[in-house]
């Protein structure tokens, strides 16, 4: 088994693990989930206004199924809103999140495999 690779900030004993990229359909979910809240709705009232199960509604919002572009047009109609403006925002919150896995932290840093 080959482990992943780490960096170690020197000054500091123990390697900080590299994360992976967020996925599209984990940023897509969450902000799925996050206007869902925001605009006071649940998931069984959600999932009923877009035509699908609060089970398959819930996997989505926690990334763990990619949607069609069909059901993603159902669930932001449910919420009210459309796919221009989820798509733009989850594109603002991965570009955010690939930010902040790319940047290293101030200092020197060492790759050890």
């Amino acid at each position: 088994m080959s482990s992943a690779p780490s960096l170690t900030l020197v000054g500091h004993d123990r390697p900080v693990p590299l994360r992976p990229e967020p996925l599209w359909r984990e940023v897509v979910g969450a902000r799925l989930r996050h206007l869902r809240r925001r605009r006071g709705l649940t998931l069984v009232e959600t999932a009923r206004r877009a035509g699908i199960s609060p089970q398959y509604l819930s996997e989505v919002e926690r990334g763990r199924k990619d949607p069609s572009s069909e059901v993603l047009a159902a669930v932001t109609g449910a919420l009210g809103s459309d796919l221009v403006e989820v798509t733009h925002l989850a594109s603002l919150d991965l570009r955010r999140q690939h930010l902040s896995v790319t940047s290293p932290p101030p200092g020197e840093i060492r790759l050890s495999a």
